[in-house]
């Protein structure tokens, strides 16, 4: 009888806590916004953090909240974008571009030195703490595939020659393999963008020649001959403003160790890293 009464006690107890809960979860309620659930059906589900939210759902409500803007999925493209701001009301985004990952090095294992042979874990990061990496260049690509493990497109894979390879047209610009270059060669740029410069160092001329035959040297050649200002050299390193761009190729043929390349002559494109004159379709 004991039992019994001890058994329907708690049963008691529990229906009544089971109603007070009911009820609070009732009271403090937070509405959902309707328009979450359609941004996230149009989202492209990757959930790769590209955008800088944590998933498709967490970039759905902050579009919602109006905290980030329509266009903030770069897997989804300009096709998503246009959804995404039907649903909120807004007007088609204009002149979206889309980018796309392209490694600045052509520091091959042909081209570049390298000063010891490492064995320790498969990671860039890890290779780079070990006196400054194995490469004698210590702004060049380290060659371990960080970046390639890194991109959930397939968009990526390492070349014969040691250099990592961008599919283009599989790579969505979600810079995850920006991310995970510890040497910050990787970088998003419109896909439209034709002439790039291959090298990220910023040491000098001389030191650049005794480490890497493909590296810029900082002469100032390639913004002498440039007919629109669309070259610039600071810290012994020349850089392509693309909105200046207009693809001429003087620069191409100017530079002396051939690191400035046009988009299908060379690094991009999938044929990054080869030997000179590095021409390949693209």
């Amino acid at each position: 009888m004991v039992y019994v009464s001890a058994m329907l006690v708690l049963g008691g107890l529990g229906a009544l806590f089971g109603v007070a809960l009911a009820l609070a979860a009732k009271k403090f309620a937070v509405e959902q916004d309707p328009r979450f659930e359609k941004i996230v059906e149009v989202l492209p589900g990757a959930n790769c953090g590209g955008c800088g939210y944590p998933g498709c759902s967490g970039l759905a409500e902050a579009i919602s909240k109006g905290s980030a803007p329509v266009d903030a999925c770069p897997v989804g493209g300009a096709a998503v974008a246009a959804k995404v701001a039907t649903i909120m009301g807004q007007e088609p985004v204009k002149g979206y571009v889309r980018k796309v990952a392209r490694v600045m090095c052509g520091g091959d294992r042909a081209n570049a030195s390298t000063r010891f042979l490492y064995s320790g874990l498969n990671d860039c990061k890890a290779a780079g703490l070990v006196a400054g990496g194995p490469k004698a260049c210590t702004y060049g690509c380290l060659g371990l595939g960080s970046c390639v493990r890194a991109c959930p497109f397939d968009a990526m894979r390492m070349g014969d020659n040691g250099l990592p390879i961008v599919d283009e047209e599989k790579c969505t610009g979600c810079g995850k393999c920006v991310a995970a270059c510890p040497r910050n060669l990787i970088v998003l740029v419109p896909d439209s963008s034709k002439v790039n410069v291959y090298c990220k160092s910023e040491a000098r001329g001389a030191q650049v020649r005794k480490v890497c035959k493909v590296g810029c040297i900082g002469c100032g050649l390639c913004v002498k001959v440039c007919p629109n200002s669309a070259i610039v050299l600071e810290n012994n390193l020349a850089s392509i403003l693309p909105e200046k761009c207009d693809a001429c190729g003087r620069c191409v043929e100017k530079c002396p160790t051939k690191c400035i390349i046009m988009k299908g002559e060379g690094a991009s494109s999938g044929c990054q890293g080869q030997a000179a004159p590095r021409a390949c379709a693209g």
